[in-house]
């Protein structure tokens, strides 16, 4: 019962989120910044379903407590939601021309 918690609330979003870490940083370094932040709005949408089908396939199909099991969830997306952020962020500031850089404000 236990395995199920860590399997769908730790796991899960872990991995979900390393993918489009993994994808994420090649699409920043392969193909630009631009394309990058079009990335992100997709990526947007499929974690979104990707967390929803999540929910649903722990409440509904595991007959997971949810007062339990959504908040575990919820709590690891979003960190490694973060996480994912900053990392894809130092990227992209890595990539960046150098006009860009010698007109930004320091």
């Amino acid at each position: 019962m236990m395995i199920e918690y860590v399997l769908l609330g730790v796991i899960s979003p872990i991995f979900l989120n390393l993918i489009h870490l993994v994808v994420g940083i090649y699409v920043v370094v392969a193909r630009g910044n631009i394309i990058s932040l079009g990335f992100s709005g997709i990526s947007f949408l499929t974690k979104s379903i990707g967390m929803i089908y999540l929910t649903w396939l722990g409440v509904s199909v595991f007959e997971l407590d949810f007062r339990i099991y959504v908040p575990l969830l919820v709590f690891f997306w979003f960190f490694t939601h973060l996480v994912e952020a900053f990392v894809i962020q130092h990227y992209m500031r890595n990539n960046e021309s150098e006009f860009i850089k010698r007109i930004q404000i320091k």
